[in-house]
């Protein structure tokens, strides 16, 4: 029995809710046609338009902050790269080598803790400030719909009272059919009960607006103290956000800074042990290199060509006056493209080659995994419900402009796993809360 209760309500549930959803409808059509009047709020319009705006600004930061993020591991990695090198051609006899393997490991360090502290600092708190938007921004779509059903609960309301008016009439003079054929005793009795009816009409009708205003209000009056409050915080948080980055980098470049003038006094002391020798370095004689005192024409093709002779200074420079104009670094141009592309593949987090939608075991059109850094909780039957941990692959909208700002499409792995049925696992998610991870 308590099941069949439970069911009886479940059921009745879903049928107020067609219902609230039809009565939407036709109150938004109406409205449309200029049949019913809607109640406007030009202050409230404007909050929302703050809102999204805000939104939208967040989640470019966001994006950037990672972006930056991403670089800094990149560099990271090619910084450590470079002092293994140099760890490994430094000879143990030289002088000076314990201190620069001391260096290299403290860059290491330096470049990690780095890292760490924008993540702290930054990248968490651009999360949790992002964090509150999804949860606003429904609030915001459920007052639009609450104030639906303000309106038609109103409108109805005034029908009835119309209507009023109407049956006041009828008791002074009988029109339908009915009651000119009811004897004449009995018409009093009639016409008393179609009014007690319409009264009970009007009375749930009043019930029902009483009933819809208090819900719209509660939630209006919330929304209307919230959204300007969040619109003020912005110039807050960008403040700390861009001083702590900006703190953060320049303790970094100070520390790197004496870690490289240390450097550059193990390798002084380096130079200044081997002298003021000059090495030169001589290609090996090949056949085909010309006798002396003849010019050196081009080889033949598919020949090897003349090397030239490299010599190699260890003599000091001199040292560098303040105010003196620094070497400019070699442009991007200059480096072979196979390094500049594994570069560039690097800082933006993926290797091209290393996934694509052709792939069986993806679904079709797959551009790239995330995975979630913070529970979600699904308000619409379109959306997915994310546990944090949970790995979603990313694929596009059937329609790109159904796709909101900062909203993405996708199905979680786990689901595809087990049913590979696109249709019945996708979803949409807000991408602040995942991190892309491939």
């Amino acid at each position: 029995m308590a099941e069949m209760g439970s069911k009886g309500v479940t059921a009745g549930k879903i049928a107020s809710n067609v219902q609230k959803k039809l009565t939407r409808a036709q109150e938004k059509v109406l409205q449309k046609l200029g049949k019913a009047d809607e109640t406007k709020d030009e202050q409230f319009e404007q909050c929302v338009q703050n809102f999204n705006k805000q939104l939208t600004e967040g989640t470019r930061l966001q994006k950037d902050l990672r972006t930056y993020l991403a670089s800094v591991k990149a560099m990271h990695e090619a910084s450590k790269k470079l002092n293994e090198c140099l760890q490994e051609v430094y000879e143990p006899d030289w002088p000076g080598r314990d201190e620069a393997n001391k260096i290299a490991e403290n860059n290491d360090l330096l470049w990690l803790d780095y890292h760490q502290k924008l993540v702290d600092q930054a990248l968490l708190t651009m999360d949790t400030y992002l964090g509150q938007f999804p949860d606003i921004k429904s609030r915001i779509a459920k007052r639009g719909r609450k104030l639906v059903d303000y309106d038609s609960a109103r409108h109805h309301y005034e029908s009835l009272q119309t209507a009023k008016k109407k049956d006041e009439a009828k008791i002074a003079k009988p029109v339908s059919l009915l009651e000119k054929a009811a004897p004449q005793w009995c018409q009093g009795k009639l016409q008393a009960h179609l009014v007690a009816q319409t009264n009970l009409l009007r009375n749930q009708a009043e019930e029902e607006l009483i009933k819809a205003q208090k819900v719209f209000e509660e939630m209006n009056v919330d929304l209307q103290e919230e959204l300007p409050s969040l619109w003020n915080s912005r110039v807050g948080f960008y403040v700390n956000t861009f001083q702590s980055i900006a703190g953060l980098e320049e303790n970094f470049h100070k520390e790197m800074s004496k870690l490289n003038q240390n450097l550059n006094d193990v390798l002084v002391g380096l130079e200044k042990q081997n002298g003021s020798n000059t090495f030169t370095v001589k290609a090996q004689p090949s056949e085909n290199a010309p006798a002396k005192g003849n010019s050196p024409s081009p080889p033949p093709d598919g020949s090897p060509a003349a090397t030239p002779e490299i010599r190699v200074n260890h003599e000091p420079e001199p040292a560098t006056t303040p105010g003196a104009a620094l070497p400019k670094s070699p442009s991007q141009s200059s480096l072979p493209a196979v390094v500049v592309e594994t570069f560039s593949a690097t800082v933006n987090g993926t290797v091209e080659g290393s996934s694509g939608p052709g792939r069986l075991d993806l679904p079709p059109g797959f551009m790239f995994k995330v995975q979630a850094q913070h529970d979600y909780t699904a308000t619409d039957t379109d959306e997915l419900q994310l546990k944090a941990g949970d790995v979603v692959l990313v694929i596009p909208f059937q329609n790109p402009e159904e796709q909101d700002e900062g909203w993405l499409m996708g199905v979680k792995e786990s689901d595809w796993n087990q049913h590979k049925e696109l249709e019945k696992c996708r979803g949409v998610f807000p991408e602040n809360f995942t991190e892309r991870v491939q």
